[in-house]
Order: C-alpha cells, then structure tokens, then sequence
C-alpha cells in the first residue's frame, strides 16, 4: 500500500457526513483508524484504491456515523452475558424453573445470578417472586436475582448469609422489603443492595473478558460503537482495562467510577486516590470520563415534587444529603474530574441544581461539560430553562421511558409519565441534550431509541407526543451530541476526513423506514477505528488494533 492509499473504501447510495448543509456523498475512504476522505462521485477516490484496498461496492446502502449509547451499562450486560436468562421467562414458575436449572449443574454452595433486563408487569403475574418463591428453586445456593440496577430479590440462603434479619436496620437511601405481614420478602432496593452484592463473588478474569467481547459485540451490533458506561467499579475498570489489552472490546467505552452507595466527601476522596493511576492510561478504545453519583432512586423511588400516586404519604427519596453531595462534587471537580449525577425525579433535578450551582460559583472557571444531569427525567421547564442557564448538560433514556411505561405510571400517575424525557423541550432551549438507553432498565439499540425519540412510542402506548423530536434531530443526539459531551467532537460524530472511522452501513435509508421496522433495523455492518466488528457471524473483521498499534 502507498502512503496515499486507502485500506477501505466504500461507495454507497448515500454518505450522511452529520455536517451541517453538506448533501449527502457517496464514497468514503478509510486510513488506518481515520477517514481519509469523502466524495460526492461514487467513482471520486478510486485514485486511493491499492492492490491492497478493501473495496465494498453497496449501491443501495445508507452510511451513517456508529451512534453513540451516552447513558448505558456495558459492564451489567457483560455480567449478564453468563448469567441465568430470567428475561426469557413470561411466568413466574418459569422465571423459577431457569433458576432451578442452573442450580442442577453448579456446585453447592456458589452463588446464582440473574440477567438483570426484565421487567415484572412481563411476567403474567406481573410481580417479582418472593424469597419463599425462590427457595423453591433451590435452598443449596444463594440467589441473586437482579432487575435494573436498584433492585434486588435474593432467597433465604442470601439473607442469612448476609446476616439481615427483622431486626437490621434499614440503610439511608435503601429499603428491605416486608410482606403483608412484616416478614422479609427478599427484596432490596438502593442503598440496601450492598448488604448482599458486597458477598457475590466476581466471576474469573476471563469469563468477565468473554462476557464483555460478546456484550460490546452486541451493542455494535445495533450501530453503537461508543458507550458511556455510567456505574463502573475500580474493579469492572481494571477488567476493561484487561479486555482493551486482549482486543475485547468491540465498542470504545467511556466509563464514569461509581460513587453509587457513598453519602460522604471522605469516601469519594479515597475512590479519587483510586482513580490517580488512570489518569495517563486512557487510549481511543477505553478512558475514564469521570465520577458518578446518584441523588435519588429509580422508577420505586425517584424523588417527586408530589406525592406518588399509588402511596400519597411517599415521595421518593434523596440518598444523598444536598451539603454533603456539594462537598462530593467538590472533591471530584478539585482533582480534575467530570461528575455525572442521576437525578430522576422532579425534587432531585431541583435539587441537583441547587448543589450544581453552589460547586460553580465556588469554583469559576470549570470547563464547560464538567457538571452533567443524568436522566433529568421530570425536568419541567423552570427546571429546563434553569440547567440551560448554569450550562449543565443532560443524557436522556427513552427507551427507558419504553419499556418501564406501565410500571412507572403505576408509582407516578399517567400525567407525570407523559411528562418523562421532554427532548423537544430541551432541543427548543438550545440545551446541550444527548441520549442513551440506560440497559438493563431500556433496551439499547441506535435505531430503537431515535424510534422512541420520534414516536413517543411505550409498551402502553403513546406517552407525551409533543415531547417528540425529529429523526434528524435524533440522530444529532446520538452522534455529534454524544461526541460533545464525552469532549471529543474534534475526533468523532461526523464522517469528515482526519476523524475515527466509525461508522455504521444500513441496508436501507432509516429516515425512510417506520414503525416497527426503524425499531428494529440493524446495521449490516458496523466499523470501529476503521475496523468491522463482527454481527452475529456476519462477516469477517480485519484485527482490532491493539493499544500499543493505534
């Protein structure tokens, strides 16, 4: 190959290079990692093709940029790659007997865990099993079983493990489920979830590397090829660290450190000390973006403004306290680091601010995009208008908002749930606004959240129409949105020479498709750095390159 030569070319029906006012190209060409140029010809940069040019001649195909997933959880699908398929179930008695199979060939004593993306109201008894319920299913093994990443219903063998009886005090910020009649039911919520989870052992090296190959194999497969990671331990870091080095990762990763579970300064100082030795060690595939926190709960606890309406004397709750959390982010912007914070409920978005704008005018001069709102969920437009202001940005989930309708209107009422995720508000702002799926809650997929997006669409219906935004916009929320908020819209986000060769080829054009086929369009071929990640067997990829080659 000459040093002018291309490694990849590819005409198309159409090249969508996100640049503003640029028609649509029809070739591109590929360097290295890097694309090298763009042509409105077809024909325009054959002068790159080399004996060894790989050239792919789709006439039909729509190329895109890969999308980016800026709110999602890698490191729980990755777990969740080998864990028993719960998600499979519609009965309860089959939710048991998946577990019940597994214990028949693990070994007495060892730990169970669930896939964690399933939802109760797709179980036709539309709850979660009990602890009784899963002792039937084995009283030999402690079981985890995880829904989302704030709940957990674990069997007898765990409780007892975990030494949590009638009598243990309930932990701030968490909850241990009772039954009618006050016993134990298994269930823990929140700040309750370390009483077990800090007893599972982590699986082996190589099955969490195996795990995370298939999983960021699955999100490409979708069009993503960035995802923000936002719950990752200083252990799951290490591991990702080790799958970047054995050529696993087939997504670049942007991972926010956990700080979910701590409600003190001195505690996010100690992880701080954890997070010094990677400050040199991030490359194009992995890096650290920053520290996360969480300020209220889930779908069962968000903190509202309002009372919930299936319980008028509940109104979520706060796990942190606001001058502790400001004392928090503090320690983290002091040492160089960004802070992404969840904050759900429309009484967490208010006060997020609060603390958001006391760590600003403490420390003027924060770069832009050091502060960011997490989900953002109930933001009305006071609130809005107010994060515009301060210059926070936020990630919003509607696949989140698609797959938990049912449940959510259930805590909050039909009127608060249309109100969730409210793009067009934030796009009409000018907010600096970009989206995600938040798996295991949301299912992800580039072209199911900019169906959600457009729609509105939920698993009970259309949910806050004038809430939708456009499929143009949507794919700027995935794309050079996403690539500013990780900081790297000089490098990602548009196809335009001297920038990452991620991109993604449709088989047809996705503005043009609807309904349930945009939803569950795929890519046939997805490119990270200039390098196809194999979907589902489809097609062979040239070798990922590994840190020392980029």
């Amino acid at each position: 190959m000459t040093d002018h030569g291309a490694d990849l070319l590819i005409r198309a029906g159409a090249v969508h290079t996100l640049v503003p006012g640029q028609a649509p190209q029809r070739a591109l060409a590929v360097r290295g990692d890097r694309i090298a140029a763009v042509s409105a010809d077809p024909d325009g940069l054959d002068h790159l093709v080399t004996a060894r040019t790989e050239v792919r001649d789709l006439p039909g195909a729509t190329v895109l940029p890969a999308f980016d997933d800026t709110h999602t959880h890698l490191v729980f699908a990755a777990l969740g790659a080998q864990d028993v398929p719960v998600h499979q179930a519609r009965t309860i008695p089959e939710f048991l007997d998946l577990i019940r199979q597994r214990a028949a060939v693990t070994p007495e004593g060892e730990w169970i865990r669930t896939t964690t993306n399933w939802q109760e109201l797709n179980l036709a008894e539309r709850r979660m099993p009990t602890a009784a319920e899963l002792d039937t299913a084995t009283g030999r093994h402690p079981v985890l079983v995880k829904r989302g990443g704030h709940n957990d219903v674990v069997n007898s063998y765990a409780l007892r493990l975990a030494g949590i009886t009638e009598d243990t005090p309930v932990p701030p910020g968490g909850t241990i489920g009772r039954d009618a009649d006050g016993r134990l039911d298994g269930r823990l919520i929140d700040n309750a979830l370390h009483l077990v989870e800090r007893l599972v052992p982590a699986p082996d090296r190589a099955q969490r590397i195996e795990g995370l190959r298939i999983a960021s194999r699955d999100y490409a497969a979708t069009g993503i090829g960035t995802v923000r990671d936002c719950a990752v331990t200083p252990e799951d870091y290490r591991v990702l660290r080790a799958a970047r080095e054995a050529g696993a990762l087939h997504t670049r990763v942007r991972a926010l450190i956990s700080a979910l579970g701590m409600t003190s300064a001195a505690q996010v100082e100690d992880l701080l000390d954890t997070m010094e030795r990677w400050r040199d060690t991030s490359d194009p595939y992995l890096s650290v973006w920053g520290v996360k926190f969480g300020l209220d709960g889930g779908l069962e606890a968000g903190a509202t403004e309002e009372p919930y309406a299936c319980d008028h004397s509940f109104s979520g709750m706060l796990i942190w306290e606001p001058d502790a959390l400001a004392e928090a982010v503090e320690a983290v912007v002091r040492r160089g680091w960004r802070v992404g914070t969840h904050a759900y409920g429309d009484r967490a978005v208010r006060t997020l601010l609060d603390v958001y704008e006391r760590v600003l005018d403490r420390n003027p001069g924060l770069p832009a995009g050091t502060l960011v709102m997490e989900h953002g969920g109930l933001a009305g437009p006071e609130q809005r208008a107010r994060a515009v202001a301060l210059g926070i940005p936020v990630t919003i989930q509607q696949p989140l908002l698609h797959d938990t309708a049912e449940v959510e209107e259930g805590f909050w009422g039909p009127e608060r749930v249309a109100r969730l995720f409210p793009a067009r508000g934030w796009i009409d702002l000018g907010a600096q606004v970009s989206a995600g799926s938040d798996f295991p809650v949301g299912q992800f997929g580039a072209m199911r959240s900019v169906w959600g997006m457009t729609t509105r669409q939920t698993v009970v219906g259309v949910k806050g129409p004038e809430h939708a935004i456009t499929y143009p916009e949507a794919l700027t929320l995935h794309t050079t949105q996403a690539a500013r908020l990780t900081g790297e819209d000089r490098v990602r986000g548009t196809l335009t020479p001297g920038r990452w060769a991620d991109l993604t080829v449709w088989d047809r054009d996705p503005a043009t498709t609807t309904g349930a086929e945009l939803r569950d369009l795929k890519p046939v071929h997805s490119f990270v750095g200039g390098v196809v990640v194999p979907l589902q067997g489809r097609g062979e990829p040239r070798d990922q390159p590994s840190p020392a080659r980029r």
